[in-house]
């Protein structure tokens, strides 16, 4: 039986995604978070063999709360099951731990296809999320200026490009004031951008947010 998690803001995902597994007989939902935090939570507290998480989500989203999520379960599979294209997302989550990453567009067949293959220890890459790996291997000086932002910097530009404060930022991320001022200048000179402004701008260019 592989026992799984899910986190999604949105009530009627969650009952339409656990009542499809219902009707697998391997498969069983042992708990639901509606936010990053929830989720971290349903972590400490569950056996979970695949967590099924979505990428947005209001406060602490699914981006903020992989990190930390791996910190407390590294042998736990993490799919994120998000609305973004994965050519936007899906090279960062996997380098920061995720363990498959498919659009909420896919037929529903392969979110089970991907659930078993990741709860056997293995990632579940798609034929979309494979060519992007190939086309950055030895292609990293080619590759968009966000692309190549640290984990943390590409949380806190993302967040940044939302609109969110400092402030605001650090308390999510549990990082001080002083810390996240520090990614933003760092982030600010990789990107060659100067305000808030911009980076709002650019992050709906390269469609990183809506």
């Amino acid at each position: 039986m592989i026992k799984i998690g899910i986190v999604d803001d949105h009530a009627v995902v969650r009952a339409g995604l656990r009542d499809f597994f219902s009707t697998h007989v391997d498969l069983r939902v042992v708990g639901e978070a509606a936010s990053g935090r929830e989720a971290i939570d349903l972590v400490r507290n569950t056996e979970i063999d695949v967590l099924l998480m979505d990428l947005s989500m209001p406060g602490q989203s699914g981006l903020d709360a992989l990190s930390m999520i791996r910190a407390k379960a590294p042998d736990m599979g993490v799919l994120i099951l998000s609305s973004y294209p994965e050519e936007h997302y899906a090279m960062n989550l996997i380098r920061q731990g995720a363990s498959g990453y498919l659009n909420k567009e896919c037929e529903p067949d392969e979110i089970v296809k991907a659930v078993r293959t990741i709860a056997l220890g293995r990632r579940y890459i798609t034929p979309a999320v494979a060519d992007l790996l190939a086309n950055q291997l030895g292609k990293k000086d080619n590759a968009a200026p966000h692309e190549q932002l640290s984990e943390r910097e590409f949380q806190v530009f993302l967040k940044l490009a939302k609109g969110e404060t400092v402030g605001k930022i650090g308390e999510d991320l549990s990082l001080s004031v002083k810390t996240i001022s520090t990614y933003r200048t760092r982030l600010m000179e990789k990107l060659a951008l100067q305000t808030n402004s911009d980076l709002t701008y650019y992050a709906m260019k390269a469609q990183l947010i809506n």
